[in-house]
């Protein structure tokens, strides 16, 4: 560690040495020097830094991000790593310099999505870069819903479907690869009663869900065209939804039952080449009597995404997860946050987050 030595070292073969750190001691070096600091503008850095990070089986950070309208664009968060709520709240709106009005709409690998709507704009933000884009919204004024953000290694999209009565359903996508949306046709029969429905991204595709009947559509992202499946889903279902462990896997989580109760809640994988779904776990009778009650039969409060090999299952009228940690089979809760006043209700929401300072915007 002789400083004479470290002082020599030519810049490029510093900077491949510090990319292999783990990225909480990287965050605490960077406040030593502006060189460090500056690294985290860097593409060239961020490159390595991701090499680097791919090669660990599990990230140092990962949270299960809460947000309610009475926290004020806080946001109480559980260590996942730790097994653990974090005693302080997460506050990342006032970085921005965001008005009231701002809404964090989704995340995806480390970038946060907001709406702006004071501004008709929506803000890609990277928490840990403290780097951020004003993206316009494509047309004034604009109402859309399924926006989902897909973030990957070369860039990310806007996806999202125009919502404006009277108006057909075009979908517009944003590509950070050339900063211009493009327009596509829609799809009529999707699913629009969830409060909090977004596209399900796997191999190039978004995946959604259509009326009863219930069926699985699709659209890709390169080309825009949409296509309908022919696999079969599984009988009696009263609800369904789609979630992506983001490396190829789709997984169908549904209830079954009559007369729209369901009276069991299970998990399908598609396999066999996407030719069928097949059972991988069935949720515990008391877990499941206990979901079905605090969501109250109203399917539509219910949503689902992936979290760091935890599929969670969560519902707009209640504070707690109930996950399914793939790698054991087993089914467990998160437990309620215990800053959460018992007197809040409804307008739970749940996001996985994943810090990432490879993340470009």
């Amino acid at each position: 560690m002789d400083s004479t030595v470290w002082s020599q070292l030519p810049e490029e073969l510093l900077d491949r040495i510090l990319s292999f750190l783990p990225l909480n001691s990287f965050l605490i070096l960077r406040s030593t020097c502006k060189h460090f600091k500056s690294l985290i503008f860097s593409p060239t850095f961020m490159s390595k830094h991701s090499s680097s990070s791919s090669s660990s089986s599990s990230p140092s950070s990962s949270f299960l991000l809460l947000s309610h309208p009475q926290l004020h664009q806080r946001y109480s968060y559980y260590d996942t790593i730790a097994h653990s709520w974090r005693n302080s709240s997460l506050s990342i709106s006032p970085l921005l310099s965001c008005p009231p009005s701002t809404t964090l709409l989704c995340i995806s690998n480390g970038l946060l999505c907001y709406s702006l709507p004071s501004s008709s704009s929506f803000v890609i933000y990277n928490f840990l870069a403290s780097s951020s884009r004003v993206l316009s919204f494509p047309s004034h004024p604009f109402a859309f819903e399924f926006l989902t953000l897909v973030s990957t290694s070369v860039g990310y999209r806007v996806f999202l479907i125009s919502s404006k009565s009277g108006s057909s359903k075009n979908v517009f996508v944003y590509d950070s690869r050339v900063h211009l949306w493009q327009q596509y046709e829609g799809f009529k029969a999707l699913i629009c009663d969830n409060y909090i429905q977004e596209g399900v991204f796997c191999d190039g595709f978004l995946y959604f869900i259509t009326p009863e009947p219930f069926s699985v559509v699709s659209f890709e992202m390169e080309t825009g065209k949409w296509d309908r499946s022919v696999t079969e889903l599984p009988g009696r279902l009263m609800f369904i939804r789609l979630v992506s462990d983001g490396d190829g896997k789709l997984y169908l989580f549904g209830g079954i039952g009559t007369n729209g109760i369901s009276r069991s809640l299970k998990l399908w994988e598609l396999s066999g080449g996407g030719q069928n779904w097949v059972e991988v776990g069935s949720v515990p009778e008391l877990m499941c009597k206990k979901f079905v009650c605090v969501c109250y039969h109203k399917y539509e409060y219910i949503y689902i995404f992936w979290h760091q090999g935890m599929i969670c299952l969560c519902c707009y009228t209640w504070p707690e997860i109930l996950y399914y940690k793939v790698s054991r089979s087993t089914w467990h809760w998160v437990p309620k946050c215990p800053s959460l006043p018992e007197k809040w209700s409804c307008g739970f929401r749940w996001f996985s987050f994943v810090p990432e300072l490879c993340a470009y915007v």
